[in-house]
């Protein structure tokens, strides 16, 4: 599953996700359970007992898009492990009726008992089923479509006329396949499926296999009939009724590629088209194992909460996610949708193929598929890499830097723990973690050893050891002969606990001294006693450009240097997932290298040194105005990574102070700033840095930017809208644009009109307007902007000096409706979560926080993680605010005048 918020370039500098947190399992209830019949339930644990497996369904759907309900028939073919009188399965908010079980002795009916509270159902028979035999249960089913994001949902969007279409789609990943059909809904079920659908014939069925044919039935209705598909999870079924259309190709291994989307959007899909099948092309050579369905079909969903789904042979995208327009969408909206859909197909080998055992070594799934959008776009699509990447392990620390953090592999038992996993620790921790030993063993091996993993564990689950014993075995083999070479002792201390390392690093003379402690926001020291990486560290020298290595174990060390040198870089690219402190004279040689010339480090490692010295002014190692100066070197930076780093770390600082006066940030990028042109022309980069800067510029009503926007957004209005605007600076335009109230009116009329998707997501990202609260409101209604893009726009206006009260009075008072409509756990809530609360940084306003956080019980989210990551960040804030704002004002009224401009 692709975990996004689809933010405007302005917002990857405004708005960081934040992530939720699990309590302890639930192993057992404490009373026995009572059916809610009034008999006692025959299981007490929320995981299903082992006696029973399932074989293969049979499934039977049909929805109603008239009364918003469905009903269907599952027949299970068990297999029996141990003597039983109770097959217990997962059922969610359904009546279940006429169950029978067909044994070698003939047809009986069985007793249903329910166990709401684990979504549990027990089928219970008056004989024993005998171990090491097959049967088959059958039981008929009706619930709801659920008006939530999950199960088997509905969805509707407006065509061009302006009617309103209704569709049906689903959304299993992680417990919601039980809403849909009985089922044993944990991922180490894995079975065939046979799924048909019964449709009116207006609608079109699409499923993860191919149709085998259709029939006529009584009514005018239709029956499809799906092919039988390999052997999978539950999480992993989909199925949709909708009207939508689909254009199609062919890959060079055979592979029939097809997007489905509503008929009015069908000619945005060519770039997906293509990158579908480039991308499938690439993995099936990659991974030396062939893609083992005869279709992927690739869906966009008009209502979809997260940014995408890896569904088998049927993956499911948001809209944005996938369509795209050249003359509209911009090259980060291509990226982007190259990304996702790189995610979802590297999850047809990873996640589908091989799966993890169970939810707590989630990050086997997701780490990897995010790690994957990284190798396979670097070769598909060299000319979209922007080192996005390097991005994605400074939001991971973020929420490692955390005590409410949790390793990468956790213990969860309910589904809102379960939800919880979806975060950044498990994505982008784990795809960090997964680039950095690449790095060190080398990218040849590391292939080889996911290629042997993957072979090794095909239609399999899988936990963390099995990857490290097939890595471990490569390495010995090939690469390292000689050297005792353990992954698993290395990998087990990145995984199996929280937090990640701080390396520091002082140079004495060639003799370099290395120690390591956690890197952790706290002031209680005893938070950071017991933690021990094995480190892959790297390093270049001003004498020497090789990366040299050294594995770090333990908690101090010395290596030796040829020669004494002028400066040393650890963590060459950021490859590894850790911080560096150069202690002694270490920071001052890197800040005169970087004035005097910067370009002898990369574009990767100077935005490190950004990162990690503003992380740690924030413990106390680094003096505030010793940051600061090192940031004066940005006057001469040009490329994305550290101008957005440079912004990422400055932003914040001043945010956190009662006037808000950027400035000085304006200034120091002043001359980037001219120098860009209010056009498309150049690399992604350089575009993805030109809509960054603008946007930045124009929001700080820098004088030159706001004119131009204004000029350009006339033009555009006296077009009524059809002026081709460049698409890099619409965000710009836009935000100057919607300041008045007609120009707001305008800009709400076109979004309402609009069917281009990147048009409509950069609407959704502009700040407060005279509407700030009809645009929530109607967020959350889902009139005109979809109720999947409300998160965003609260976001947004959090972000906002002028509303971010409004955002939080707006949260409270509609928590209850959002936990219900997003799901508690979910990444989307945490978002919302955070992005409101994160730049709160006096005790007035955490204690609000807490106040309204402590009212809720468990069932309203009291016990995820993301409310504790709330107060640990506001208590840093604070803590930040006491000791560096004093120094941060003295430093500003010093430096305001020095920051110097060239022609670069």
């Amino acid at each position: 599953m692709m975990s996004t918020m689809l933010a405007a370039p302005l917002l990857l500098l405004l708005l960081v996700s934040c992530h939720p947190s699990s309590g302890a399992p639930n192993q057992s209830s404490k009373e026995v359970p009572i059916s809610t019949n009034g008999q006692p339930f025959p299981w007490d644990l929320m995981r299903l007992p082992r006696s029973v497996s399932p074989l293969h369904y049979d499934l039977t759907i049909h929805p109603n898009l008239t009364s918003l309900t469905f009903t269907g028939v599952v027949r299970i073919q068990l297999e029996v492990h141990e003597h039983t009188r109770t097959v217990i399965l997962h059922a969610k908010q359904m009546e279940v009726s006429n169950v029978i079980i067909l044994a070698p002795e003939g047809v009986r009916p069985l007793q249903v008992l329910e166990y709401p509270r684990f979504h549990q159902i027990a089928l219970v028979s008056d004989s024993w089923l005998i171990k090491g035999r097959k049967y088959e249960v059958q039981m008929e089913f009706a619930a709801n479509l659920s008006d939530s994001y999950h199960g088997f949902y509905k969805s509707s969007y407006r065509t061009s006329s302006g009617e309103i279409r209704l569709m049906a789609s689903t959304q299993f990943e992680a417990t919601f396949a039980r809403g849909a059909f009985p089922c044993f809904d944990e991922p180490a079920f894995k079975a065939n499926f046979t799924i048909q659908i019964i449709r009116e014939p207006r609608h079109i069925a699409i499923s993860n296999m191919p149709k085998l044919k259709t029939v006529d039935l009584p009514g005018g209705l239709l029956e499809d009939y799906f092919d039988t598909t390999v052997k999978m999870s539950t999480y992993l079924v989909a199925y949709i009724v909708s009207d939508f259309v689909s254009v199609s190709r062919t890959t060079q291994h055979g592979v029939k590629i097809s997007i489905y989307a509503v008929p009015d959007k069908i000619d945005q899909t060519t770039f997906a088209l293509d990158a579908a099948v480039k991308l499938l092309d690439f993995y099936d050579d990659y991974f030396d194992i062939p893609y083992p369905l005869p279709k992927q079909d690739l869906a966009a969903i008009p209502d979809f909460q997260s940014g995408a789904m890896e569904n088998w042979g049927l993956t499911t995208y948001r809209e944005t996610g996938l369509l795209f327009d050249p003359k509209r969408s911009s090259a980060s909206d291509k990226m982007g949708i190259a990304k996702v859909i790189a995610h979802e197909l590297a999850h047809q080998w990873f996640g589908n193929l091989v799966t993890m055992e169970w939810w707590n070594d989630l990050w086997l799934n997701e780490g990897f598929a995010k790690f994957m959008e990284y190798i396979s776009l670097d070769i598909t699509y060299p000319e979209l890499q922007d080192d996005f990447f390097l991005g994605k392990c400074f939001e991971a620390m973020e929420v490692d830097s955390l005590s409410s953090s949790h390793p990468v592999s956790t213990p969860v038992e309910n589904p809102t723990q379960i939800q919880e996993m979806f975060d950044d620790v498990s994505y982008d921790k784990g795809a960090c973690i997964l680039n950095m030993l690449r790095d060190f063993l080398t990218p040849e091996a590391f292939e080889i050893g996911i290629i042997r993993y993957l072979k090794r564990y095909s239609y399999q689950n899988t936990v963390n050891s099995h990857l490290w014993e097939s890595l471990t075995d490569v390495s010995k083999a090939k690469w390292f002969s000689g050297d005792e070479l353990d992954v698993r002792a290395i990998m087990d201390t990145w995984t199996l606990q929280e937090g990640f390392p701080l390396v520091t690093v002082e140079v004495r003379g060639r003799e370099v001294r290395l120690s390591q402690e956690r890197y952790l926001k706290t002031d209680d020291p005893s938070l950071t006693e017991g933690f021990l990486w094995q480190i892959p560290l790297t390093y270049i020298t001003s004498a020497s450009n090789t990366v040299h290595r050294f594995l770090l174990k333990t908690r101090t060390d010395v290596l030796y240097l040829p020669e004494e040198v002028d400066w040393v870089k650890f963590n060459v690219d950021m490859c590894g997932y850790y911080m560096v402190h150069y202690a002694g004279d270490g920071w001052n040689s890197i800040i005169k290298l970087l004035h005097h010339n910067h370009t002898a480090l990369s574009s990767n490692d100077r935005a490190s040194l950004i990162h990690n010295i503003f992380q740690l002014v924030s413990v106390g190692k680094v003096r505030l105005d010793t940051a600061l100066e090192l940031s004066l070197y940005l006057s001469k930076e040009t490329e994305v990574m550290p101008v957005t780093q440079g912004f990422g770390e400055l932003v914040p600082l001043y945010k956190l102070m009662e006037k808000r006066d950027m400035g000085f940030i304006v200034d120091l990028f002043r001359d980037l700033i001219d120098r860009q042109e209010w056009t498309d022309s150049g690399s992604v980069s350089q575009r993805v840095l030109r809509s960054y800067l603008l946007t930045f510029a124009c929001v700080r009503n820098y004088s030159p930017c706001v004119t131009k926007a204004q000029q350009l957004f006339k033009k555009w209005k006296d077009s009524d809208g059809s002026l081709s605007l460049p698409v890099d600076v619409t965000t710009a335009v836009f935000m100057v644009g919607v300041r008045t109230p007609e120009g707001w009116d305008f800009m709400f009329e076109k979004y309402h009109q609009s069917l281009q998707m990147s048009f409509r997501s950069r609407l959704k990202t502009l700040p407060c307007s005279p509407s700030t609260s009809r645009m929530m409101e109607q967020s959350l209604h889902g009139q005109v902007m979809k109720t999947q893009d409300l998160p965003d726009v609260v976001v947004v206006i959090a972000r906002n000096p002028h509303g971010y009260k409004l955002a939080w009075d707006f949260l409270r008072s509609n928590w209850h409706t959002m936990i219900k409509k997003f799901d508690l756990g979910s990444n989307t809530i945490s978002y919302l979560v955070n992005g409101v609360t994160n730049q709160y940084s006096t005790r007035e306003m955490l204690s609000e926080v807490k106040s309204f956080f402590g009212s809720l019980t468990e069932e309203t989210g009291s016990e995820m993680r993301c409310i504790q990551q709330a107060y640990e960040t506001i208590e840093d804030n604070i803590r930040w605010t006491d000791s560096n704002l004093p120094l941060l004002q003295n430093w500003l009224n010093k430096h305001m005048g020095r920051v110097v401009h060239e022609d670069l």
